[in-house]
């Protein structure tokens, strides 16, 4: 019986540093020999694909199957799509499917969980990031902008990235301009506008577009600081001392309940008014919420009236 064969140190080093993943022709490349080889992958290691193998115990991590896919994929393949954005921190939760892409010259045939797609030169930017290699953050938010099914998710796309700090205005449009081809061009650009504007979040941005624009108020300062409590408002209308906070969670229990208890009163002692509106008043029922400010700005000052926008011919008997 042949002694039970234990990795070479340089081996073990490699498949750390890939996540506990090697192949058959690094360990080649290494000097460990075929029979070794062999007998290692038979005996110790899981197959995760022709010539691939994971040295760890138990099911492979995403971060191992995200390094298996590269390694089919060749030498110039790189992590793009959900997977990109979850490395770049702008998904919070690793996609069940690993996208590959790989020279256009190279084919290479989907296995579970990889699929591979082949990249056309000139779309995106050459350079790869992260030693997991992946699209930049960039590409990433413009390959899933691509993909999006509605506004609302073109909007936390490019919301989050910039929010985050993953990514400035100014590089997204770069990237953007860069491409000869781009779903939802004009309003990714509008969206650019706004975020330069302020607007941080989707429902910021949303209540910009579907409250405050579409009838015709006046402009409000977005992220306005108040010196006398260093409270950041979402939106302030300074002529009126009038406040707009927008909430996009599901509820306001714990500390953020009393943070935002805080901010209010801090308004009240300062002699402003607050209104506060969620995902369900902005996105529903953008135009009673733009009549109700439009009362209280009226109250405080404002000699005009919100204007009808398309929707309002749907919105019968409108009660503020």
């Amino acid at each position: 019986m042949r002694a039970r064969q234990e990795p070479d140190a340089r081996l073990l080093s490699l498949a750390e540093a890939q996540d506990g993943v090697l192949t058959l022709g690094q360990a080649a490349d290494l000097g460990v020999g075929p029979w070794a080889v062999r007998r290692l992958a038979e005996a110790q290691w899981q197959r995760l694909a022709p010539g691939v193998f994971y040295l760890g115990l138990g099911a492979p991590p995403w971060r191992a199957q995200a390094w298996a896919g590269l390694l089919v994929g060749g030498p110039h393949a790189r992590l793009a799509g959900e997977a990109a954005a979850h490395l770049h921190g702008l998904l919070a939760e690793p996609p069940a499917t690993v996208e590959v892409l790989v020279p256009f010259d190279r084919q290479v045939r989907d296995r579970w969980p990889w699929t591979f797609r082949r990249e056309r030169p000139g779309v995106r930017e050459q350079r790869s990031v992260g030693v997991l290699s992946r699209t930049t953050v960039e590409d990433t938010v413009l390959d899933l902008v691509d993909r999006a099914t509605s506004a609302r998710e073109v909007q936390g796309l490019v919301a989050s990235a910039v929010q985050q700090r993953r990514t400035t205005v100014v590089r997204l449009r770069r990237a953007a301009a860069g491409r000869a081809r781009l779903r939802h061009r004009r309003l990714v650009e509008a969206l650019l506008d706004d975020v330069a504007d302020g607007a941080e979040t989707p429902l910021e941005i949303a209540y910009l577009h579907q409250v405050e624009r579409a009838h015709g108020l006046p402009r409000g300062v977005r992220q306005h600081r108040a010196g006398h409590s260093g409270a950041v408002r979402d939106v302030l209308y300074e002529e009126f001392a009038v406040v707009v906070e927008l909430d996009g969670r599901l509820g306001h229990e714990g500390a953020g309940r009393f943070r935002d208890l805080d901010r209010d009163n801090a308004a009240t002692v300062a002699g402003e008014l607050t209104l506060r509106y969620g995902w369900h008043d902005v996105a529903d029922r953008s135009c009673a919420v733009a009549a109700q400010l439009g009362v209280v700005l009226a109250r405080r000052g404002w000699d005009d009236e919100p204007r009808r926008c398309h929707r309002c011919r749907r919105v019968v008997g409108m009660i503020v």
